[in-house]
């Protein structure tokens, strides 16, 4: 008779998510993971049948948390700039206690161009996000906060982009300055 578990999976998955976070898939070895999250090797397998499911997972929540809020904020009050500059702020100033860079980021970079899984996954939240953020900038347009004349969808593609960038950009050392200027640059484009 197996054992029952007596840790919280969800605790795992999120401990293990900050660590692929912080140092890629490949970067993440089986002995980080266990330190990451105090669990032993089996458990590990046992639990979630390797590495890799744990990382279809750990991405799993991430994009959950971070795709939920941007809806959440995209579907608010807020002017439709307002929003969008929010979404750059919060890439420019992300809360202290997280990883630089971007799971989303790393994982397109490092995997998506060999792990159909993951690319699928990564296409498929892209996608609910392109399309929750072309709504706003549509709003926006009638609104006469953004030009009408400007294509709304590459608009948000470009906007996406720009974050990514900022992202890769804090990952490489950037300072704030820089980091400022790309997304006050960004919104202007907007207009």
């Amino acid at each position: 008779m197996a054992r029952p578990r007596t840790f919280d999976e969800e605790a795992a998955t999120d401990a293990a998510m900050r660590a692929f976070w912080a140092h890629g898939y490949e970067g993440t070895s089986t002995q980080d993971l266990c330190a990451a999250t105090g669990l032993g090797r089996s458990s590990i397998y046992n639990t979630f049948a390797g590495k890799h499911e744990l990382f279809e997972r750990s991405l799993a929540r991430y994009t959950d948390r971070k795709t939920g809020s941007t809806l959440e904020l995209l579907a608010g009050e807020l002017p439709t700039l307002a929003k969008i500059r929010t979404l750059l702020d919060a890439a420019v100033d992300p809360p202290a206690d997280e990883p630089p860079g971007c799971l989303v980021v790393n994982s397109l970079i490092e995997l998506a161009p060999h792990d159909a899984v993951v690319a699928e996954h990564l296409r498929a939240d892209e996608e609910v996000r392109l399309v929750a953020l072309t709504t706003a900038i549509e709003a926006g347009q009638r609104d006469g906060e953004i030009a009408a004349d400007k294509d709304a969808r590459g608009l948000a593609q470009f906007v996406v982009a720009t974050i990514c960038g900022i992202r890769v950009l804090a990952r490489g050392g950037a300072d704030r300055t820089a980091l400022t200027a790309v997304a006050a640059t960004a919104l202007t484009a907007l207009v």
